[in-house]
């Protein structure tokens, strides 16, 4: 399991910017959230991703990027992303590797009935690729805040 203090596991890819990203795209540069969503045009993932887009700002003032994960493919995104004006970028883990390797790839109770799927998670990553933060079973109301805060006073 990952935990605060890791070098943040490496990976590449494919982007709604229609490029591989790679998280080491980053180091040395910027700091990174790292946010982990279950599913694109969902009550709760749009609720996130929206406070994260009214945000995007004031994390990018702090010298971080947003980054959006989801098992979606890019169509998904790119119809997402429109649909909300979402300024940053979404990444497509359609095979849960990236998700297996954050820990985040998990059995979830769903009406129900047992299904494999994203956890809500976030990750703040230091420009030294380190795990800085972490936040696992996300609730939405607040967390943006609660995240843009913990990286104002944490990472000068």
């Amino acid at each position: 399991m990952i935990k605060e203090g890791d070098q943040a596991p490496d990976f590449t890819l494919p982007a709604s910017n229609g490029e591989n990203v790679s998280l080491s795209d980053y180091r040395g540069d910027k700091n990174v959230v790292l946010y982990f969503y279950p599913k694109d045009n969902t009550p709760g993932c749009t609720a996130e991703s929206c406070d994260f887009r009214d945000r995007e700002k004031d994390f990018s003032d702090l010298n971080t990027v947003i980054l959006g994960v989801s098992l979606d493919d890019l169509e998904s995104h790119e119809k997402f992303i429109q649909k909300y004006n979402l300024p940053f970028l979404l990444l497509s883990d359609t095979e849960a590797e990236i998700s297996k390797k954050y820990g985040v790839y998990k059995e979830k109770n769903v009406f129900g009935k047992k299904k494999l799927g994203i956890e809500r998670s976030t990750f703040i990553i230091d420009q030294k690729g380190t795990i800085a933060k972490v936040w696992r079973k996300v609730k939405v109301d607040g967390h943006v805040d609660e995240a843009l805060k913990w990286i104002r006073e944490n990472l000068k």
